[in-house]
């Protein structure tokens, strides 16, 4: 059978995520600080107009784009929180979910041998979705001492003849690092003098605890050369609704929309009617869900410190990225010992690249008082490696 899988599925590696928590399913009692969606249930409206539309039979395909409600939903949605400028007609696509957003952006843009710079550390997904299309993911480190921004300088250092594009996710997924205007500014001229395209994946937008998200898009340089991806799971806790969507001038957006058309034909009805109600009338629901994950932030952090592991705050995002080097022992060998020991699960850091070693994620999207609980399990964990 082996001589069937193609070299490229060969290449890329199982979820580092997943693997790690299939220790848990065997395992009683653990808290888990590993996956990266909330505690919360979807508001009830925004599931009760999915209901609504189903009794009322919206159950057949949509536009290829999605819904032109939604759409202009999304449009309206951007302009107002983020000040975006995209046209719904020709410059939106809804997908299921922002993994398929970023899938048919890559592919969209991506040639063989193409290199991709992704800044570091990162969601897991963005170099094997570059293998699968047949480029070449390229690193760039994001350090504890920058607060895990990119700079310009380590974009270009990392920049070859066969770049063509980079791939930015802020606020960050592990390290919960924010870019502002000033950050963005200072590598815009890098992208616009080496002519790469922008891949902005957004969809932690709505989590920004110190001041306002700023979008990629909004500076004029990169507009025209920026694809911005968002979505509702994270903000609006709608993780297993699988409704994104991806945003791009005529010409990327129509490129990534003939890969849609083939792979996905159309984001689920429900769903998009659920996500349109989402938009239109739950602002007060994700307000609130926002608040409560500053407050957990807060106390984990200080927590965190307080035990011994050094963590700076994150401005976005719901994790916590602190450091283990000081134990002596590797992300792997402190996040296998702290869940055998303690039943706490964390992610160990290398699972988001290189850049990521001697670091674990803890989400914090679980309730206080669970947060409480494993960070006193796991400062009994310390004091017992000490």
């Amino acid at each position: 059978m082996r001589d069937f899988i193609s070299t490229r599925a060969h290449a890329i590696p199982h979820s580092g995520i997943r693997k790690f928590f299939d220790l848990i399913e065997t395992m009683d009692g653990v808290i888990s600080l590993g996956v990266g969606e909330p505690d919360f249930m979807t508001p009830w409206n925004i599931s009760e107009a999915s209901i609504y539309s189903i009794e009322q039979g919206s159950t057949s395909y949509t536009s290829n784009k999605g819904t032109p409600q939604l759409r202009t939903a999304i449009s309206d949605y951007l302009s107002s929180r983020f000040g975006l400028d995209y046209h719904p007609e020709d410059e939106i696509i809804i997908t299921s979910g922002v993994s398929e957003a970023q899938d048919i952006a890559i592919r969209a843009v991506v040639d063989p041998g193409d290199e991709v710079l992704v800044a570091e550390p990162c969601y897991v997904a963005y170099g094997p979705c570059i293998t699968l299309a047949g480029g070449v993911p390229v690193p760039v480190p994001c350090t504890e001492r920058d607060e895990f921004r990119v700079t310009a300088d380590a974009l270009t250092e990392r920049i070859t003849p066969r770049t063509k594009a980079i791939i930015l996710n802020f606020p960050n997924n592990p390290t919960g690092g924010v870019m502002g205007r000033s950050d963005y500014e200072a590598i815009a001229d890098v992208i616009v003098d080496r002519d790469l395209l922008l891949i902005s994946d957004e969809v932690y937008a709505e989590l920004t605890y110190e001041g306002s998200h700023f979008a990629a898009a909004t500076l004029d340089a990169l507009r025209d050369r920026t694809i911005t991806l968002n979505g509702f799971s994270k903000a609006f806790a709608m993780t297993g609704w699988r409704i994104g969507y991806l945003c791009a001038p005529p010409e990327l957006c129509d490129a990534a929309l003939k890969i849609h058309q083939y792979v996905m034909l159309c984001a689920p009805v429900m769903g998009q009617a659920a996500a349109y109600q989402a938009l239109r009338n739950a602002e007060a629901d994700k307000d609130n869900m926002v608040r409560e994950y500053r407050m957990r932030r807060n106390l984990f952090v200080r927590g965190l410190n307080r035990v011994g592991l050094p963590c700076h705050l994150p401005s976005g995002a719901f994790y916590a990225f602190p450091s283990i080097k000081d134990t002596g022992m590797t992300d792997f060998e402190f996040s296998e010992a702290l869940l055998k020991e303690q039943r706490v699960a964390v992610v160990p850091g290398s699972v988001f690249g290189e850049s990521g070693a001697g670091h674990i994620r803890c989400s914090y999207a679980v309730s206080r008082e669970n947060l409480k609980t494993a960070l006193s399990r796991i400062e009994e964990f310390m004091s017992d490696i000490k």
